[in-house]
């Protein structure tokens, strides 16, 4: 069974960075999308950066793009999520979300949570300005 957890969430002041990491247990040797989304109360899951394990990126929500970087390591089944400049609109839970595809829910402007099955715990990320 396929497990994903999140850990690097905490509180930063604005400007700061944090930088989330997310491992994957129990996955077979295959081609995986590795997701990002946050949550607010309230909101549904936003995506924040989708790439496939052999290092295609997908996506990255526009209100990101220039701040946050989606990298992954494939050997270590991992994905992380550095997150600079950071600014109290950022503040969310962040849970990392895997599907065993290549992100065809994922493309340069959407990505839908509905095509994930695995999902993490979330992490919480509080930027206070």
């Amino acid at each position: 069974q396929v497990q994903l957890v999140e850990s690097g969430g905490g509180s930063v002041q604005a400007g700061g960075s944090l930088r989330l990491s997310c491992v994957m247990s129990g996955a077979t040797d295959s081609t995986y999308c590795m997701a990002w989304f946050r949550q607010v109360p309230g909101k549904g899951r936003e995506g924040v950066a989708a790439m496939t394990s052999d290092g295609d990126i997908k996506y990255y929500d526009d209100s990101v793009k220039g701040r946050f970087t989606i990298s992954q390591d494939n050997a270590k089944r991992a994905v992380y999520l550095q997150m600079n400049s950071l600014k109290p609109e950022d503040t969310a839970t962040y849970s990392c979300a895997a599907e065993r595809d290549e992100c065809v829910y994922c493309q340069k402007t959407y990505c839908y949570s509905t095509g994930f099955g695995f999902w993490g715990k979330g992490a919480q990320v509080t930027v206070s300005s």
